[in-house]
């Protein structure tokens, strides 16, 4: 299993965060019992000092190189990933993709409608660099403006409606697509620093939630527990 993690700001973290794919990759150590690697493009942290994707320090300085690629970026979403994601998938050999993109979309480039082209986009664009691909997407999460802003958690949930339909209707044989389930009892003061990127307990609701479905309907690995 080559896994590839693809997300915005929540997925790539910020320096000095674990990150929620470093929970999964622990998940994964403890309960996967078959061989399996993270790929992707890039493997560093966003650095709030400069704004730029270069940062190195990782809240566990034992979280070894290899674990760390992913293709995840500070301010990016469906939209700035459907271009890249098949070449990504070719050059990397990922077979399995975790995925938390939208809430970029939403709140600064596209409505919900425009936002599923751009998920179309990306399967498709994933399936032509593994027609076997298989994926996970994550619903997006009501952030602090949601909570603020009725018309845009009405765009969230109109997109998250779309994205299930959009899942069952482009699964595949021998190319599954999962939707996850929003991440069990999350609450923004305890699961964010900010309203929107996650503390330790965050990124551990995050990885639960694809662990639990990767688990369910693949039989991969076993139950989440925090470790």
């Amino acid at each position: 299993m080559r896994i590839m993690f693809v997300g915005d700001s929540m997925t790539i973290g910020s320096a000095g965060d674990f990150t929620w794919r470093y929970r999964m990759w622990q998940h994964l150590c403890t309960t996967y019992g078959a061989p399996f690697r993270i790929v992707g493009p890039r493997c560093r942290l966003h650095d709030p000092a400069t704004g730029s994707p270069d940062a190195l320090a990782y809240a566990d300085p034992g979280f070894p190189e290899r674990a760390r690629a992913h293709l995840a970026g500070w301010g990016e979403g469906w939209l700035h990933m459907a271009p890249l994601i098949a070449d990504a998938v070719r050059e990397t050999r990922a077979d399995t993709l975790l995925v938390s993109l939208g809430l970029i979309d939403l709140g600064f480039y596209t409505g919900p409608e425009q936002t599923i082209d751009n998920v179309r986009a990306f399967i498709a664009g994933a399936r032509e660099g593994n027609p076997r691909v298989r994926a996970v997407l994550l619903p997006v999460i009501h952030n602090i403006r949601a909570a603020t802003d009725p018309a845009f958690a009405a765009q969230v949930d109109r997109f998250n409606e779309l994205l299930g339909k959009a899942v069952a209707d482009l699964d595949a044989p021998g190319s599954s697509l999962l939707l996850a389930s929003a991440p069990r009892d999350w609450d923004r003061d305890r699961d964010t620093y900010d309203g929107t990127h996650p503390t330790p307990s965050g990124e551990h609701r995050l990885a639960a939630a694809f662990a639990e479905a990767m688990h369910q309907a693949w039989e991969v690995g076993e139950a989440y527990a925090e470790r």
